[in-house]
């Protein structure tokens, strides 16, 4: 398999897909390739919007993509696919609208014979087993979580600490211990932004300044950075 899952499209202070471009043209190559996009997780832009924004970034390193929502058979669109990328948004309407569209299983097989995938923020999610360390409001109600299932670990994307003074609610943190509490036997991984996981058969490679904090029920979170290694995570 080969994936790159992203924490976040846009960097503070910059713009779109700015910090993550060189590694996106570094993963896909120079080779034009028929790049799919899906853009089920915008919500408050359309898609054919989402599309040219995305168009627009991948055009700076000399590539394009086609939306799947201009094919009138969206699991045909996956099929003929070389590349599969899926963009940020609501989580839950992502997946619903993957569900409605019949493209999970297809789009697994897929990447499970080697077609390239790339996601960030929701489109990270995903790629995961479940959806259930998303940060998103369940805006729409998908049939189950059930995500692609490309790695056994979860993600949450845009990962923070932060406890804003007077604030007495739960930390991103703790929401995640509840999660393990509850699925011990599951790898969560806090991708801070800015930060990206690379998956290419049996190695994973961490891509960023910041730490990833790694969360597993009975073991002490842990923060990691590119130096270290990330292959327990397979």
């Amino acid at each position: 398999m080969r994936l790159l899952l992203l924490s976040n499209s846009t960097n503070s202070g910059e713009t779109y897909l700015q910090h993550a471009s060189p590694v996106i043209k570094d993963f896909i190559g120079d080779i034009p390739r028929r790049i799919l996009f899906i853009p089920y997780a915008a919500v408050t832009i359309d898609f054919d919007e989402f599309t040219r924004i995305v168009n627009e970034k991948f055009n700076e390193i000399n590539h394009s993509v086609i939306p799947v929502h201009h094919s009138n058979n969206a699991a045909e669109a996956v099929k003929d696919a070389e590349i599969i990328v899926v963009g940020g948004g609501n989580t839950f309407r992502l997946l619903k609208m993957m569900q409605e569209n019949n493209i999970i299983e297809v789009i697994r097989q897929k990447v499970m014979d080697g077609t390239s995938f790339i996601g960030w923020s929701a489109g990270a999610n995903v790629a995961c087993p479940t959806i259930r360390t998303t940060n998103d409001m369940p805006v729409v109600q998908p049939d189950n979580f059930n995500a692609l299932n490309l790695v056994s670990f979860q993600i949450n994307p845009h990962y923070l600490d932060a406890n804003p003074s007077g604030h007495a609610g739960e930390t991103r943190e703790t929401r995640i211990k509840e999660f393990i509490e509850l699925n011990p036997d599951t790898w969560v991984i806090g991708l801070r932004e800015g930060t990206m996981l690379k998956i290419e058969n049996q190695t994973i490679q961490y891509i960023g300044e910041k730490t990833a904090r790694i969360f597993r029920k009975g073991e002490k979170s842990i923060e990691l950075s590119k130096k270290d290694s990330f292959k327990f995570l397979l």
